[in-house]
Formats: structure tokens, sequence, C-alpha cells
């Protein structure tokens, strides 16, 4: 499994399903229609101002995880915390931390965060697998591939994979700033289709409502122009570094990826239900709703936003196959023109000197010449290593018309 297609636990997902039709314009109905999720919580609903976690709140976010993926949904889940939580057992309070402070509070709150959601999902028997990234594991290319293709497989073997950021190993300041960004990072990262920040609003009103009685509440945005951009506050005092300016900036790279984006306050509701659960039930929400859906957008990036690096050259039997929406095995590649590294993008041509596709390749230049034209299982002897089946996965790859 190299790709973020859905693996065979997540193959009872809802089926006949539009993700992005009209029908499914509410909060509740885009949830739930979603194949895979990204939930972001927030410092503040995790832990007290004492730094000590809310476990009846996790507890519930782990019950709505659970019903999530029992109707098969994946579920990635983006939590902040570390520092709230680590800051309390290393006696951190009252004062502003220097980045060694927080690098140290982040190391120690880690810990117990991970192993705080691991007790708690597993009372529903889920595993939970933890996930530190920095902004360059989502950015630069081939950090990118390994980082999507660990989603891939945690997601596959039916784990729930619990992210942060790497705080501990910030050199300059602790990072992208937000985990509101880095949440729509994974998602873009993921293909995931729905993002969730859980946050203490319900949403964007025209003004923040905590100083504005006449702001009004916006349930759906499709475009993010300077009207929208006005309409953001600052964050609210606390543990959380994010306000409406970081959520707006979330929206704005989930939505280029076909995204769709909830802004839902992540108290719960009633009677202990979590904050998903809530949503479901029709509480307040802002949907963000993008032209597109995942698929698309990755694949309209791929033919046309990057910078081909190098050619593959395939036999007529690959070329065909690749139309059919395979992937690219070593078996079909006949020559490679040029010098590219892994996760570079290459133009795919057949025989005949007509375009067949293009993506991000799996294996360098020199690599796919040694294994051009032998069954994948061949690769670990003629490599001296164990890569992937495909030279190409199909979630990295764009049929072109011939050109």
């Amino acid at each position: 499994m190299t790709g973020l297609a859905s693996g065979p636990r997540a193959s009872s997902a809802p089926s006949g399903r539009d993700t992005h039709s009209p029908n499914h314009s509410t909060p509740a109905e885009a949830l739930v229609s979603s194949r895979r999720l990204v939930v972001k919580i927030g410092s503040a609903l995790l832990a007290a101002d004492s730094g000590e976690l809310r476990r009846p709140w996790l507890d519930a976010l782990a019950d709505d995880v659970a019903r999530c993926r029992s109707r098969g949904q994946d579920v990635i889940l983006v939590s902040s915390g570390a520092i709230a939580v680590g800051r309390r057992n290393l006696g951190l309070f009252g004062r502003r931390l220097r980045l060694e402070e927080k690098q140290a509070a982040a190391a120690t709150g880690q810990i117990r965060l991970a192993h705080a959601y691991q007790e708690a999902l597993a009372r529903h028997g889920i595993t939970v697998a933890q996930i530190l990234l920095t902004p360059d594991d989502t950015e630069e290319r081939r950090r990118h591939l390994n980082a999507r293709a660990t989603f891939a497989q945690l997601l596959t073997l039916g784990a729930v994979p619990l992210v942060n950021e790497n705080d501990t190993i910030a050199t300059a300041e602790i990072r992208f700033g937000d985990n509101d960004r880095l949440a729509a990072r994974v998602a873009q990262m993921t293909s995931a289709d729905m993002l969730v920040l859980l946050s203490d609003i319900d949403g964007l009103y025209t003004a923040d409502p905590r100083k504005d009685p006449n702001a009004r509440h916006i349930p759906t945005v499709r475009e993010i122009g300077p009207d929208i951009e006005a309409m953001a506050g600052e964050a609210a005092p606390g543990y959380s570094s994010g306000g409406m300016v970081t959520k707006l900036a979330a929206a704005r790279i989930a939505m280029s990826a076909g995204c769709r984006m909830l802004i839902a306050k992540g108290k719960g509701g009633g009677s202990g239900s979590g904050p998903l659960a809530a949503i479901e039930a029709g509480d307040r929400a802002t949907l963000f709703l993008p032209r597109g859906e995942p698929r698309s957008a990755r694949k309209a990036w791929i033919a046309g936003a990057v910078n081909p690096s190098g050619i593959v050259i395939v036999d007529d039997g690959a070329a065909e196959a690749l139309r059919r929406g395979t992937s690219l095995l070593p078996a079909g590649v006949v020559a490679v023109e040029g010098i590219f590294e892994r996760g570079d993008a290459v133009i795919i041509r057949a025989r005949s000197g007509a375009e067949a596709g293009r993506g991000l390749s799996a294996y360098s230049s020199a690599d796919i010449r040694r294994i051009a034209g032998h069954k994948s299982g061949e690769i670990a002897d003629l490599l001296g290593y164990r890569g992937r089946d495909e030279i190409i996965h199909r979630d990295d790859l764009v049929v072109t018309e011939p050109r």
C-alpha cells in the first residue's frame, strides 16, 4: 500500500454518496458523508488551566471516533496540548516560556498526551499511532511521500494516527505556529475530504461575537475573499495559539486541496456526548466548501503544477494498463531518460513517444534503470532493499492525453 486509497477496513465506507453533493451541504450531512476525517483538537479543549487533562471530554471524543470508524470512515487526530500538559509536570507555570522550556515541556507532555489518547481509544479496541511532524515533512517532496505512505499504512492496518507538531526539535520558533494549519497540511497530504477544527467558538461570525453583540454567524463559506478575511478576530486567551486568522489560513489550504472544512464548538453536546456527535445532532458550525474534491485537486497539481525532472518510457501493455487506472510497475518500464530522485515528478511516455501520464516517482532514475523490466518481487534482490512495489502509485499518477 503506497497511496491513500481506503484500505480493507475502510472498504465499508458509505457508498453511493457524492461527498460534494448539494444534498450534503449542512455540517451534519457533510460530516457523516465524508470518507476520511482529520479532526483537530485545541489545547483549551483538552487541558484545563492547571494543565490537567479533561478525561471525560477525551472519553467522549473517543466515542465519536469509534462511531465514525464503525460506519467505515477513516479518522486522523491532530492534537495540541503537549506543552500545556508538560509544563504542569515541570512546574513551568506563571510566566512566558522560553523556546527551550517549550521544547522541554513538549518532550514530557507528548508522552502523557499520547498515553491518554491510547487509554481512551483502547476502550473501543482502537490502536493509536503517534506521528510528529515539522513543516518540512509536509513540504519537502521526499519527506512528504514518506509521511503520506506512513499514514496510508496505518489507516490500512486500522490504526488512528495521532499527529502533533514535533516541537522538541524546533530550532527557531515552535513552528507551524499553530495546529490549525498543521491539520490542514495533514488533510492535504492524506487526501482527506473533511477537516474539522474543534474550537471554543461555533464557527465564523461577521465580527467577534465576544465583543460585538450584533455579530452574525456565517453558516457556509464557498470562497475566502477580503470580506471573509475581514471577519477574523484575535485568538482567545489561554493556551491556544490559533485564532480565526489561522483557521481561515487552514481553510485556504484545505479548500485548495479539495477538502471541506468545519469550524465547530468543541465542548460537545448534552449528557456527555462528544463534539462530533453534537455536530451530527445539528449543532451550529461553519462549513467551508471547496470547488473540487481531494483526488481531482491532487491530480490537477501533479498534472500541471509540478516541473517534470525526467522521463520514464513504458511498453504498450503498461501504457494501456495506465489508461485503465493501474499503477506503474517495474515490469512495464523499458527505459529512463534524465536524472531524478525519489519523489520527483516525471513524464511517462509510450514507446511511440506519446505522453501516457505524469506522476511522482517512488524511485530514483538510477534505481529504476536497475529494476526496469523486472517483477516487483525482485526489487529487494536487485536494489538490496525492499522499496514499494510500484514505480508510480496510481494515487500519485495522472493519465494524460497523447501530445
